[in-house]
């Protein structure tokens, strides 16, 4: 199976390569599709960005490193193993209809190739920082729904969910635990509104998908791997709108939590 073009690759995804031992990824940040792609959708624009990761991209600059992906999962979900990562049928993606016609073979072939080549270029990175720096943090940044359509059709908001909702069943906390409690205190330092975000573990999502599994699984021994799911109360995930003073306050305050959760790594 080939890869698709660098030059691609190069426009679709954005990799910033710095100096330290975090690596923050946005996988499910993009909203991009092939054109090929695109005329066989049968979502309209809202119904995609409704279940993709808006703006977690702005979130995952607080790394040294940082990998985007500014394709859709509707194409291919970099976030699932290879034979679940191009959804194509409704009970791979939340029930939707999701093509007018079956996809082929080919179309299904070229967006296996760049899952292929993300975890081919991920863990070369990976192997570099563990070379360099001994420990490595990944922060593996999502967010998630906390509105939902009732059975009259009304958006209820979801009671009972975190702000931050930690995946730590990749993290090693014999071996990080140190890491894991200083990014934790520090992102419990956040100020929303009057009050501490609300930040608990393992709430949502027991596991955080098969890239952060795959982390755990190639180099849980040097790399600790958190995912950091927020819900997108700093949004209306309906509209497609944010508050970007709100996105920035998080920012700043991951960035905070990121900083000390550094200080152990060494």
């Amino acid at each position: 199976m080939s890869s698709p073009p660098e030059t691609d690759l190069d426009r679709r995804w954005t990799i910033r390569r710095g100096s330290g031992p975090v690596m923050a990824t946005a996988v499910h940040a993009g909203h991009l599709l092939r054109d090929e792609v695109a005329e066989l959708t049968a979502l309209s624009d809202t119904e995609r960005l409704l279940e993709e990761d808006p703006m977690t991209d702005v979130l995952a600059t607080v790394g040294d490193h940082t990998f985007t992906s500014w394709v859709s999962r509707f194409e291919v979900d970099l976030n699932r193993p290879t034979d679940e990562a191009v959804y194509q049928v409704p009970s791979d993606a939340w029930g939707l209809e999701l093509w007018s016609s079956e996809l082929p073979e080919r179309i299904v072939e070229e967006s296996l190739a760049s899952h292929a080549r993300f975890y081919d270029l991920m863990g070369s990175w990976i192997e570099e920082l563990i070379a360099e720096h001994g420990r490595v943090l990944l922060l593996d940044v999502h967010s998630f729904n906390h509105r939902r359509e009732d059975d009259s059709g009304q958006r209820v908001e979801a009671e009972g969910l975190p702000d931050i909702d930690l995946g730590l069943s990749t993290a090693d906390r014999d071996r990080f635990g140190d890491v894991v409690d200083a990014l934790w205190g520090g992102l419990s330092e956040i100020r929303i509104g009057d009050r501490a975000a609300d930040v608990r573990e393992n709430v949502r999502f027991p596991d955080g998908g098969n890239w952060p599994e795959w982390v755990f699984a190639e180099y849980g021994d040097d790399v600790c791997t958190i995912t950091l799911e927020y819900k997108k109360f700093f949004m209306d995930e309906w509209a497609g709108t944010a508050d970007i003073a709100l996105l920035q306050h998080l920012r700043s305050g991951l960035a905070d939590a990121t900083d000390a959760a550094r200080a152990p790594l060494s």
